[in-house]
């Protein structure tokens, strides 16, 4: 049965609202705490949280059924969940960090339940266990808690009812793990793992087909290799580059020749496979086995017969296939692979809402980006974006739902949008928009460079725990700056 957390404290544990922490620090730890603290000692805020996170349960194989909450053994209390998600985004660490943290760091042990003597002072986790409970968030779960913890620092920071929020909308790139694609090694990763996988099945049907994998994949590297070192001709002689294009052909045919023997090798295994009934395992080969096949037609299109790829055809990565190939045109990045994420920031610093963006663009997005925040904080007063989100239908539709819209129009503007893009107040927010390139810079530097979690699914929810990481360490931070503050009038008046 899993708790959210233990209700029945053990001796030697220290209760979390009597943690003390280093208001000095200037270290990211004494924020995450402080502002994971505020959430516990709350007594309202933490029971929604507490009531969120009951949500999170295991699932079994299929994906549908949810595990019993009330059978099994226990698992991993979910208040440490959260703070270990919260520490590892917050951070902007690996998982080997993280479980050095949870196993020898003393404040964060205590936020986990665990004192300097007594009972459970020398559990340690291990780090596949705190993998595997990690992944139980949804980017759901993780949305709904975000919510709170942005009310919580709307109370603090004393915000008036009739103020309203006025936010800013911006979108960033966050990289996949991959390398840089070429339609040969895309070719060379597909019949690697082909090879690999097709080699693992052999104990399982008791054949011996693949026991030369090693030889085999060996020499497609070599067939790889050659090709690779091909250079494009500079010769002005034509002759010259007549034959160095014969030779380089060769050369792509060769390596062609050498991927098709592998994969109809292993299309008889994956048949096999699947007539044995062993299904999962040949649905992986298959998916591999589709990556190579896609990229055989596409090179023989491109380089045999001279053909264009349409972009919409091209996959830039057999192990994140949602990665994306965006040009944003900024200087000295000519080009990021991976995924838009558009974020919605207030005035007090705290992210609204995020998005990630598969197949969109920042002008498909400005409406629904809008009605999504305002559904989740209905005081949103003034919406600012940059010229990326323009679009005639997109002004006509946001003045409908915004008191205020400050999107910029691109190219020249009419007397009516000078007019418009004149007013004092438009012109003080439209200022006020670069700040959202902090709340940026601030979730790059805290995780969101580089997303090394595999798959689209875990990519989402990579960005989700990253905001809310990023919504409690402001939390924190606008706490211990309060704290200081007030320790400061208590002198003063002593």
């Amino acid at each position: 049965m899993r708790k959210v957390i233990n209700a029945q404290m053990v001796f030697g544990e220290t209760d979390i609202s009597a943690i003390q922490i280093d208001p000095k620090s200037r270290d990211d730890i004494p924020r995450l705490l402080r502002g994971l603290q505020h959430i516990y000692m709350q007594p309202e805020l933490r029971e929604r949280v507490f009531t969120i996170l009951e949500d999170m349960r295991p699932v079994q194989a299929d994906g549908k059924t949810l595990v019993s909450a009330e059978k099994g053994r226990p698992g991993m209390a979910l208040w440490k969940i959260l703070v270990l998600g919260t520490m590892r985004l917050g951070l902007n660490a690996d998982y080997d960090r993280i479980h050095d943290l949870a196993n020898h760091h003393l404040v964060i042990r205590e936020m986990l339940g665990h004192g300097e003597w007594g009972e459970n002072t020398d559990q340690r986790y291990h780090l596949q266990t705190i993998k595997d409970n990690l992944r139980l968030f949804t980017p759901e779960i993780l949305d709904r808690i975000n919510q709170e913890v942005v009310q919580a620092g709307h109370v603090l920071l004393k915000k008036k009812a009739e103020e309203g929020l006025s936010v800013r909308c911006d979108s960033f790139v966050v990289e996949t793990r991959v390398h840089y694609p070429t339609d040969i090694n895309l070719l060379l990763d597909a019949i690697r793992k082909t090879i690999e996988t097709a080699s693992q099945a052999d104990p399982l049907l008791g054949s011996t087909t693949w026991r030369q994998w090693r030889y085999q994949l060996n020499r497609f590297k070599k067939s790889y290799r050659t090709l690779q070192k091909i250079k494009h001709s500079t010769a002005q002689d034509p002759q010259k580059r007549a034959a160095h294009d014969t030779r380089m052909r060769e050369a792509y045919a060769d390596y062609l020749v050498l991927a098709e023997q592998h994969v109809a090798r292993a299309t008889e295994t994956a048949n096999t496979l699947k007539a044995e009934g062993l299904s999962d395992a040949a649905q992986q080969l298959e998916g591999y086995l589709g990556h190579a096949r896609r990229q055989i037609d596409q090179i023989r299109r491109r380089v045999l017969h001279g053909e264009k790829i349409p972009h919409s055809e091209k996959v830039f990565s057999i192990f994140e296939p949602h990665t994306e190939w965006i040009s944003k045109g900024k200087a000295g990045v000519p080009v990021e692979l991976g995924l838009r994420v558009c974020i919605v920031e207030d005035q007090h610093r705290f992210i609204l809402h995020h998005a990630v963006m598969e197949q969109t663009t920042d002008d498909q997005l400005a409406v629904p980006m809008t009605q999504a925040t305002q559904s989740r904080f209905s005081d949103v007063h003034s919406m600012s974006f940059d010229k990326g989100f323009h679009s005639p239908a997109n002004q006509a539709a946001l003045r409908e739902i915004l008191p205020m819209v400050v999107l910029p129009k691109k190219g020249r503007p009419s007397a009516e949008e000078r007019r418009r893009e004149s007013d004092p107040v438009f012109v003080r927010l439209r200022h006020q928009h670069s700040a959202v390139e902090s709340a940026i810079n601030a979730l790059e530097q805290h995780g969101l460079d580089q997303c090394p979690d595999h798959g689209i699914t875990g990519f989402k929810r990579y960005v989700a725990l990253a905001v809310l990481a990023r919504n409690i360490h402001r939390l924190g931070a606008v706490l211990i700056a309060q704290e200081a503050e007030q320790r400061c009038i208590y002198r003063k008046m002593a």
